[in-house]
């Protein structure tokens, strides 16, 4: 122990006179750790602090403290007993606390799934009223500007693909993966047909485009309003209980009162 003491002041203190640069060193090997970086990683972290973040200096910190975790625990073992299963513990140590920061991102994106599902309908509406004014392409260009945070990722690699060529419905089905919430799939594959039909098929098409999102605007408030009554029965019931039980408990006291006289 006294040699881990020893070893983190000799440490500190060529930190503290610039001799050494841990932050330097982390940010410059983190390059070599990157195949170790989810797929969905920058997605998660554009949607929790949005498209200013600095996705590789995040995830530099997450390898430090990994790092950290499994040097400083490899020192303790050293000084009672090195063996392979402490060696393989602060292994798997040290990759859960680079893990924890991901699966908070996953466990943020989960509880706003409710919010996505209450936005989209309105994004819809508004790419709606570009629809006939432009191509559908182009309508969801010109849509990224007002979109909400939250669906300018997607939107912006969305067009990166049709931009690059892809005629198909997978640019539009990878957004709808990428926001799973309810319809997304469905509307989707209409916004595809619209962007497919002919200007004589154009205004039928838009007219089932526009039924549908109205659909999902009344599903969203009907949910909106759901929550809010189910909020208020939450705590109507959680008052009633304490003002009964207070009474009870009242009555039980007045009660033990009464018999002590």
């Amino acid at each position: 122990m006294e040699f881990i003491i020893i070893a983190l002041i000799i440490l500190f203190v060529l930190e503290y006179t610039n001799k050494i640069n841990t932050k330097k060193f982390f940010e410059d090997s983190e390059p070599y750790f990157r195949f170790l970086m989810e797929d969905d990683y920058k997605f998660l972290l554009n949607v929790k602090y949005g498209n200013s973040v600095d996705v590789y200096d995040e995830f530099s910190k997450r390898i430090r403290n990994g790092v950290i975790v499994i040097v400083f625990l490899i020192f303790v073992f050293m000084m009672s007993d090195l063996t392979f299963v402490n060696v393989l513990f602060a292994f798997i140590l040290g990759f859960l606390v680079f893990k924890m920061p991901y699966t908070s991102l996953q466990r943020y994106y989960r509880n706003n799934l409710n919010n996505i599902n209450q936005m989209l309908p309105y994004y819809l509406k508004g790419l709606e009223i570009l629809v006939q004014h432009y191509t559908v392409p182009v309508a969801i260009r010109k849509s990224i500007a007002t979109a909400p945070d939250i669906f300018k990722p997607g939107l912006e690699k969305l067009i990166a693909k049709i931009e690059a060529g892809d005629s198909s419905v997978n640019p539009y089905m990878d957004f709808a993966k990428e926001y799973p919430v309810r319809d997304s799939m469905r509307m989707m594959r209409l916004l595809y047909r619209l962007g497919l039909g002919s200007q004589e098929n154009k205004q039928e098409q838009l007219v089932l485009f526009s039924r549908t999102v109205s659909t999902l605007q009344n599903k969203a408030r009907e949910q909106k309003y759901k929550e809010r009554l189910d909020r208020m029965e939450n705590k109507t019931m959680t008052m009633l209980v304490a003002t009964g039980g207070g009474i009870l408990l009242l009555l039980l006291f007045a009660m033990m009162q009464l018999m002590n006289f």
